[in-house]
Parts: C-alpha cells; structure tokens; sequence
C-alpha cells in the first residue's frame, strides 16, 4: 500500500485543484492529510513535520525571491504612468506608412515592454485597450489584430527580466542572471518571427493590415515625430539598459537590480508628470497582492514538497521518468506535454512549485543543463498561455475586447503565432546553444 501513496498523493492533489479549491490550500491540505496517513502506517517519519516551519522561515527569507516584489512593482509603476499608450501611438505613427504598421508597432512595443515590465497580464491588457479600437478603425481583420496583441502580450514570460525567470531560478536551483542571460535570444527570435510573420501577411493579403490613412500621418512632421519616438523611447530604454545591463555584467545582483528598477519607474513616472500618491498606492497594492499570492503558494508547495518525499514519492518520480522510452528525447516530450497540458488550467506559478521540483532532480542527474530546461519551459508555458480555449491571455484580451469581436476570431488569430513559438520551441531545443552561447 506505502508504494500508491505517491502517486495517490497526485491525484488528490489534482482533484482538490480542478474542484476549484484554491491551489495553496490544496497542496498544504494534502500535504497534511497524506502525513497523517503515512504516520499512521509508520511509513512517514513524524520528525519530518518539525522540519517545516524551518523550511517556510527558509522560504521567507530568500534573497533571490526578493527579486518578485521587485519587478512586479517596476511593471505596475510603468503601467499606471500609461508608458504602453505612449509608445503604442508614437511607433504606430512611425510605421504608420508600412502596411501591417500598427501590427509592426505591437509586436515592438510588446517586446519592449516585456523587456522593462516582465508582467504579462498587464502587457495584454493595456495594448488590447489601446491598439485594438485603433486597429480596427483603420480596417485591420480582427484575427489579425487580436491574435498580433495576445502574442506580443506573452513575449514577457520569456524576456527578462521576468518574474517568470525569476521563479523558475529559483524552484530549479540556478542562477537568475545566467537564466535571463539564456532566455534573450530566444525571445528576441521569437519577437523577430512575429514580425517576420506580420509583414509578410501585409504583403501577401494587403487587406487584412492595411497602412495608416494619409490623413492621420498629416499632422506631425518628420522632425516633430523623431524627437517624439525619442522622448517617449529612451526612459524605458534607460531603465532596461540599467537593470539588465546590471545584471549581465555582474555589477549587480538581480535583487538589487529589481530594486533599482523600482526605484528607476518611480522616476520615470515623475519625469513624465503622471505621479501621484493614489498611482503609487495601487501600485503598492497590487504588488502586495501578488507578491502574497506567490509566497501562499511557495509554503503550500514546500509543504507539499516535504510530505511527497518523505513518503518517497521523489524516487517513484525518478524511477518512472529515467526508465521512459527514448532516455532524454522521450523525458523532453513527456515533459513538454505535460507542462503544455497544465498550462491550460492553472497558472504558472502553481506550475513552477508543483510540477518543476519533481522534474529538476531528474535532469540533473542525466546531467542536462538546468538553464537550458528552464528556457524550454518558460516557451512551452508561453504557448500554452496562447492555446483555445483556455489559454490565459486570451482571457485577459476577451476582457477588454468590444462585443463587435468574436471569440472565434480570437481563436483563429492566435493559431499563427502558436504555431510559430512551437517551430521556435522546436529550433531551441534542437540547439542548446541558442540558450547556452552567452553563458
């Protein structure tokens, strides 16, 4: 009987979850109920639960996941200042002459907010509100359009810095910096195939992205216009090139580049004149907020994690996925799979301390680079986060999207691009080196 309680100790797991009980309640409540059990057939040694609160106290204190608070509070900051409505209509008025302009100028300023915010609700969320009326007043499809906004509104699960990185560091054990240093290319050729993939529908079905009409582009003049792209570029530019480069080259701590990115948003909103105290406290609030939700879920998963090994479920766990058929290409698949199926139902960060501890021991010990894992997984989650009919950013899009948008079109517009993260998920993992090369 000891040897089902792993496995048995999953499906309960699951179950509470998909009922719609909270998930850090699930795993905490599991956790305690499958020790009791374990105690009970004296297979779970008791001393294991005194272990615990040591382990939250660990939890607490952890110097790199100070680095969500961070960055969380960076992204908030820079929404509330309305930076994405400024760099959308700026850069939309400077492709404005291309056909696919505005598509072009999406996929631009979602890159670049992915790079300053790592916060992807909110990247959706402010371009859907800002380009979508805009795309379609000027005859955009609306497959096009949403499907252009949900994509380039995920591009901040893979380019640092991402509270997403940041968490996968730190459940897989590796550094945050080399982590971020591994996921910029392929996120920046990702963002690239995006684009690649709007100008040539531009090109190839001219109706569906036409150019910005003469009549718009009449009031700003060249000049006028370059000075404008300058002013509203470098502050985030500014920002990205002090936190990243902090990081990359070793100056800094991704700790205290978060904390120097916080402060960096704060003085970028007073710069543009859009402080105020009610802009800093919802920003304050909404960082509490979720930074609290990561932590409840953090002790519930270490609760979890504690139980789960102490019945020896990290063994059955292992056994299982070193004896798969096709030794590492078959732990890939399976494991991609997996990721890719549970990203439909519940979020990342349940994800990231569920799921990913019971994987890294394995591919550690088959001697696989953790940096490189962890960038497959982040793309494989930003996929899923884009799949129908559950994918989270389609949520976030229907939203803030006018009744005149079906979600059908969504759907259709979405599959474009789902199908380029998978060619690019496959590029990434056929060459390691796209992540590796700058380590």
């Amino acid at each position: 009987m000891e040897h089902w309680l792993p496995p048995l100790m999953l499906v309960a797991l699951l179950l509470f979850i998909f009922s719609g009980y909270p998930v850090a309640f699930s795993l905490g409540g599991v956790a305690l109920i499958f020790a009791v059990i374990g105690m009970q057939m004296d297979i779970f040694p008791w001393i294991l639960i005194m272990a615990l609160p040591e382990r939250i106290f660990g939890v607490m204190s952890n110097y790199v996941l100070l680095a969500v608070p961070f960055f969380i509070f960076m992204g908030t900051m820079l929404e509330k200042s309305r930076l994405a409505e400024d760099l959308l209509e700026t850069i939309g008025l400077l492709f404005g002459p291309v056909r696919g302009g505005l598509a072009l100028a999406v996929v631009f300023v979602g890159t670049l907010l992915a790079a300053a915010t790592g916060v992807i609700g909110a990247s959706v969320v402010a371009m859907g509100l800002i380009s979508l009326p805009v795309m379609l007043r000027y005859g955009y499809s609306p497959t096009i359009a949403t499907g252009v906004i949900s994509a380039s509104g995920t591009l901040g699960q893979i380019i640092p810095p991402s509270v997403v990185l940041v968490v996968l560091a730190d459940q897989m054990g590796v550094s945050v910096g080399d982590l971020f240093v591994g996921a910029l290319t392929p996120g920046l050729i990702l963002a690239c195939a995006f684009a690649a993939y709007v100008a040539g529908i531009s090109i190839i079905k001219p109706g569906l992205a036409p150019a910005l009409p003469q009549s718009v582009r009449q009031g700003l003049s060249r000049p006028a216009l370059l000075r404008r792209v300058l002013r509203v570029m470098i502050p985030p530019l500014a920002l990205i090139l002090i936190v990243l480069g902090s990081i990359f080259a070793g100056i800094a701590t991704p700790t205290e580049a978060g904390a120097l990115g916080a402060l960096g948003s704060i003085l970028i909103v007073m710069i543009s004149g859009r402080y105020s105290l009610n802009a800093l406290k919802d920003t304050m609030e909404s960082t509490m907020r979720l930074t609290a939700m990561v932590l409840i879920l953090l002790i519930g998963s270490t609760a979890f994690a504690l139980v789960f090994r102490g019945l020896d479920g990290d063994v059955w766990i292992h056994d299982i996925l070193t004896n798969l058929p096709g030794g590492l290409i078959g732990l890939l698949i399976i494991t991609n799979l997996t990721i890719f199926t549970l990203g439909f139902f519940i979020d990342f960060f349940e994800i990231a301390f569920i799921v990913v501890p019971l994987l890294t021991p394995v591919f550690h010990a088959m001697g696989v680079d953790l940096v490189w894992i962890a960038v497959i997984i982040g793309m494989n989650l930003q996929t899923s986060f884009l799949t129908p009919p559950f994918g989270f950013a389609l949520f976030y899009l229907r939203g803030v999207t006018p009744p005149t948008v079906k979600t059908t079109d969504m759907y259709r517009g979405v599959i474009p691009f789902i199908i380029i993260q998978i060619l690019v998920l496959i590029l990434v993992l056929r060459f390691p080196e796209l992540v590796t090369w700058l380590l």
